[in-house]
């Protein structure tokens, strides 16, 4: 095979001439983060092509065949099994490949190309009352082409199989750059005029019918067996009795046979009615032991966990990230369905009665609730990422994350491999897909030395020999890749093997398509990512990390791959990927590049990268990835660490120093703010804006004067002794002093008098410019005079430098001052909702509320919420903008991240504003002061406000919102 670094400069060259306009990406700052999926493996690849069509795929499979690069095919790139790495070519089909081109309700299929996201489908068949059966866990960001190529299942397999059983058609490329059609029966070329293509395809066919012709006692007898066979080639689906479907018999052939480029898909009906039994369990294994008598309830869904991921989800997102679990230290989660929901919840009751009569059970319950459902599933459907990283600090890896017995026989095979495990004296973290028996588990092996790389190798052959000793599979749906495909000779004959050999060669002779998978397999320790090399460049950092082991290599080396954070709904990760929908402006592809400047490889100018530095640049450091990812990457973290060694001892960039010393210039400013204001209204102000790096589209807010500040604080004093400091921060000193006051009056009201703590700052504007020495002086000067033998409780209103004190302080401090500060630091809502007094109401509020929820409040203080207060204290509707308001701080101001900040705005900000009546009294509420500057921006000019919820509840205001 031509050596692919001396092919990159030809192969570049060919496809600006057959295919103009492609986009073909080739630096360290593109393929670096497209060295990885979600498995253990990492592939760089010499070039990363992002197609806008088939036509572009064939331009590119051509161009690599008179190249000789290979060609690897890639979705979401949440592969475990190192299925979409390559070293050659990847296409991202994610990108622009994304399209739904036809719903047909009346037959119950769609047509969608390879890059369509599973969620998107589901959206668009939902109007239909359609949706598509198999629903991996990763439902939100895998796509079509990505479950076709791994033969995804999901939760739901119970009911609807594999993605292959819902595979009407596939439209694909050819490893010669030809078009074809696979389907229910054969193969034929797309466009029945190429004379040439349809003589090609028509003796691919014809060979693979030789093919199957030779061996069909093999394939009768060592395929298809159990529910969830993936490993290997499905070639049983090519059968004379089967209709010689090869649109099945290519689904899961991981990208290795043909390029998928678009599908017709079969559709289910939606269930019209559905219940969630949950099941307690001391065990796991007694969990499986219930499983056949389960499946013959015809149950939807029988899902299993282990204690282990709902501790980490706990100690990550809070406590109350998980309720309705019985007690117990395993889980089934039980879906049942019908007609009327009333019969559907009789038959969950009645299932709960025959177990509990089999004496295995410890509890049980039927979820009434949505918003239970929705959080119980979020725990089952983030297993990978929880399992990854745990709360005791443990980590755990893929590789024999998949396999999958006969559900009958999933007790005794998990009693026998859970012994392997402790012979070997290895721990595994267990969820999966009970009722289908496929068993998701990642292991603590230990990859990073040569002896554990050798002792993970020799478990993997003992549990691939234990796992077809009873009768099962090595693969249940993420596909074997890199790191099953050197065991199919345990599952499989000789025969079986040289088959799957020669079905590859006839569809890809010069085996240029996603190489090293399945047939002709790379070593299962081979290309090991090894995530965190102490060896390759030793990191110093301010911030302390002091929950990773190897500080910030091993903080960046959180990531494992699974990709939540390319989701578009749900949570508020990451608003920069979903407004760009480029990898590398996802936490996942800039987490992936830190990977590689630690590593030295491919990144090599370590802190002074512009690679990196460019990935990180649209980061809003919102910090909500510190709590939306399943691993806890912090990347506003990571940003800030970056940015202090990168400009160490250089010039900064303009924002850092008008922006980042925005505390000391607004306190200035205070002393003449009437001045001040006028002039930075006119010309001066705009050409100060210009000098600064700040954007002009934006009114600069007004500067209060310190005279403002003192009057309402001093108009606030209760007489009462104060039992909480009120650290009045610099944005509410600066810019809006009638918080403070109203602050102090409502905490008065609530039974917690305050005394104002002015003149101090938490460092936060010097944290989110990355100038931390700086930070850390400040920091340090209000810790001293806070830590004084004080332990009243620390009430911040804007919740920014709430989430500053209570997390970056004490990581970037490191002292047990810094740390006994932070435990005393409440936001404003948390405050009212573990401090007040139990009789304490708020004046009467407004039956419904828009409610923009700061990032740093959501992702720091995760057990309380403003939204749950106010429905506590009886506002009948919160309409939250769930996401980013995309002001950000720093960010939205600097010129060059305007449109960003906006692009960010509309994806769930503006739209509320937007649908605010305005012939009906609307309240919006945001704690924050950026959101509230956001808000102002997109709708001040209609008259809209935002209140701070102090302002809400002020007991003094004439109506909420007014002034006292």
């Amino acid at each position: 095979m031509t050596d692919t670094i001396t092919a990159l400069e030809p192969l570049v060259a060919r496809l600006t001439e057959t295919a103009p306009g492609l986009r073909v990406e080739t630096g360290p700052g593109s393929t670096g983060p497209y060295a990885y999926d979600a498995s253990n493996y990492r592939v760089p690849p010499r070039a990363v092509v992002f197609p806008r069509s088939a036509d572009d795929v064939v331009a590119v499979v051509r161009a690599c065949r008179e190249t000789g690069v290979p060609v690897t095919a890639r979705g979401g790139g949440t592969s475990m099994a190192g299925n979409a790495v390559g070293p050659g070519v990847v296409l991202d089909f994610s990108r622009y490949m994304d399209r739904i081109l036809d719903i047909d309700p009346v037959a119950g299929t769609a047509k969608v190309e390879a890059g369509v996201i599973l969620d998107a489908l589901r959206g668009a068949t939902a109007l239909h009352g359609l949706t598509f059966g198999p629903d991996p866990s990763s439902h939100s960001r895998c796509t079509l082409g990505g479950m076709i190529g791994n033969d995804a299942c999901g939760n739901r397999s119970v009911r609807h199989g594999r993605t292959s059983t819902h595979i009407e058609a596939l439209e694909i490329v050819t490893a010669d750059g030809v078009r074809a059609v696979a389907d229910g029966s054969g193969l034929r070329a797309a466009d029945p005029n190429d004379t040439d293509a349809v003589r090609r395809v028509a003796r691919l066919g014809a060979d693979v019918r030789r093919l199957i012709d030779a061996n069909l006692a093999p394939i009768r007898t060592e395929l298809g067996r159990v529910p969830r066979q993936v490993s290997g080639y499905q070639l049983h689906h090519l059968l004379p009795e089967h209709g010689f479907d090869m649109a099945r018999a290519l689904v899961g052939t991981e990208g290795s046979c043909a390029v998928v480029t678009a599908a017709t898909v079969r559709l289910v009906a939606t269930a019209q009615a559905s219940a969630l039994l949950t099941l307690g369990y001391d065990d796991v294994v007694d969990a499986a032991e219930d499983v056949p008598e389960i499946l013959r309830w015809n149950p939807t869904a029988v899902e299993g966990m282990d204690e282990a991921i709902v501790a980490t989800m706990r100690a990550r997102r809070g406590p109350d990230s998980v309720t309705g679990l019985p007690e117990g230290r395993a889980w089934l989660y039980v879906e049942l369905d019908g007609e009327d929901q009333a019969a559907v919840d009789v038959r969950a009751a009645e299932l709960f009665d025959v177990l509990k009569a089999q004496g295995r059970v410890t509890g049980g319950r039927v979820v009434q609730s949505p918003a239970e459902r929705r959080s119980l599933w979020r725990v089952r459907e983030d297993g990978a990422g929880l399992a990854a990283r745990l709360v005791d600090g443990g980590e755990s890896w893929p590789g024999w994350e998949d396999a999958a017995v006969a559900p009958e026989n999933l007790a005794v095979y998990l009693r026998d491999f859970r012994k392997l495990l402790a012979s070997r004296g290895l721990t595994g973290v267990l969820y999966g897909h009970f009722g289908a028996g496929c068993v998701h588990v990642r292991i603590d092996f230990d990859l990073a030395t040569d002896e554990g790389r050798a002792a993970t190798r020799r478990f993997l052959g003992e549990a691939a020999a234990l796992v077809v000793s009873h009768g099962g599979s090595l693969s249940g749906e993420h596909g074997d890749g890199r790191a099953r495909g050197e065991l199919l000779e345990v599952m499989y004959s000789h025969r079986m093997i040289r088959t799957f050999a020669a079905f590859k060669e006839i569809f890809d002779p010069e085996g240029l398509l996603n190489p090293g998978v399945i047939v002709a397999p790379a070593r299962l320790d081979a290309d090991l990512a090894l995530h965190t090399p102490s060896d390759v460049l030793p990191v110093e950092s301010l911030f302390s990390f002091p929950h990773d082991e190897n500080g910030f290599a091993g903080a960046v080396g959180r990531c494992v791959g699974v990709g939540r954070c390319r989701s578009d709904a749900g949570g508020v990760m990451c608003p920069s990927y979903r407004a760009t929908g480029e990898e590398t402006d996802s936490t996942r592809g800039r987490a992936r590049l830190l990977q590689e400047m630690v590593r030295g490889d491919l990144v090599q100018d370590g802190w002074r990268s512009t690679e990196v530095r460019d990935a990180l640049d649209l980061c809003l450091s919102c910090k909500a990835c510190s709590s939306d990812c399943p691993v806890g990457v912090d990347m506003a973290t990571y940003k800030a660490e970056f940015l202090h060694q990168h400009y160490k001892g250089r010039i900064r960039p303009r924002s850092h120093y008008s922006l980042g010393w925005l505390p000391l210039t607004s306190a200035l400013a205070g002393f003449a703010a009437r001045p001040v204001n006028a002039l930075l209204r006119g010309p001066v102000g705009r050409l100060l804006a210009r000098l600064g790096g700040v954007t002009t589209k934006r009114r600069i807010p007004a500067f209060a004067s310190r005279r403002a500040l003192r009057k309402v604080l001093r108009a606030a004093k209760s007489g009462e002794q104060a039992k909480a400091l009120l650290f009045v921060d610099s944005f509410t000193r600066a810019f809006r002093p009638e918080v403070a006051g109203a602050a102090s009056r409502v905490l008065a009201d609530a039974g917690i008098p305050c005394t104002a703590e002015d003149g101090l700052c938490c460092g936060l504007t010097w944290v989110s410019t990355g100038q931390l020495s700086t930070a850390r002086r400040i920091m340090a000067r209000t810790v001293a005079h806070l830590d004084n033998g004080d332990d009243r409780p620390i009430i911040v209103a804007e919740p920014s430098c709430a989430a500053a004190l209570k997390r970056d302080v004490p990581e970037l401090l490191g002292t047990e001052a810094a740390q006994r500060v932070a435990a005393r630091v409440h936001t404003f809502t948390g405050a009212l909702t573990d401090l007040a007094a139990p009789d304490w109401t708020p004046p009467e509020l407004p039956d419904q509320v828009v409610l923009q929820t700061h990032c740093h409040e959501y992702a720091t203080f995760k057990g309380s919420h403003p939204r749950d207060l106010l429905g506590r204290l009886g506002v009948r509707k919160v309409d939250e903008a769930e996401g980013c308001c995309g002001l950000a701080g720093n960010f939205g101001f600097e010129e060059q991240h305007y449109d960003t900040s906006m692009a960010v705005a509309d994806l769930a900000l503006k739209p509320r504003l937007d649908g605010i009546d305005q012939d009906t009294p609307t309240v919006v509420v945001a704690d924050g002061f950026s959101c509230a500057t956001q808000i102002d921006h997109l709708a001040g000019d209609r008259g809209v406000r935002a209140l701070h919820l102090a302002e809400l509840f002020d007991p003094t205001a004439d109506q909420p919102g007014g002034t006292p």
